[in-house]
């Protein structure tokens, strides 16, 4: 039998960790793994399913971020901002592949989402690299790799 509560709470930390929230879903995935109890391949799935969704509120908070943005209370200066959206506009839709890094992965979503990235370039590029790292993850914790 499936235990449906397993993958719904690996869904639901890879969300979380793919927005604002600290959240470490590569600890639930290992462990779920290392529990030996689950499908390999629906535990990867089910983990960059929910990062790259996760991802979408990032890309949804950009698409909104211009109309905040002289607000006292705006967490990102203007010159940041201007500066992430020229790193951007250089290495294009392409850094969202790199969208899995702990540093800076999450800034990468959001610029798409300023700078207006159509969603479905956004959601392809970033499952990709989401699935990449939970498979690297995956392979590490099996000892096929590291």
């Amino acid at each position: 039998m499936v235990d449906l509560a397993a993958y719904a709470g690996l869904f639901f930390a890879a969300f979380i960790a793919a927005t604002i929230f600290p959240m470490q879903s590569e600890a639930v995935l290992v462990g779920l793994i290392l529990s030996d109890r689950y499908a390999l391949a629906a535990l990867v799935l089910t983990a960059s399913v929910g990062n790259t969704l996760g991802s979408v509120v990032n890309w949804l908070m950009g698409l909104g971020v211009e109309r905040f943005r002289d607000r006292r209370w705006f967490p990102v200066k203007p010159d940041k901002l201007e500066k992430a959206k020229t790193w951007y506009r250089k290495y294009g839709k392409w850094s969202l592949l790199l969208s899995w890094l702990p540093i800076g992965g999450d800034a990468i979503t959001v610029v798409a989402g300023v700078l207006k990235e159509p969603l479905p370039t956004f959601l392809v590029l970033v499952f990709i690299g989401k699935t990449l790292r939970y498979g690297v993850v995956a392979a590490v914790t099996l000892g096929v790799i590291g």
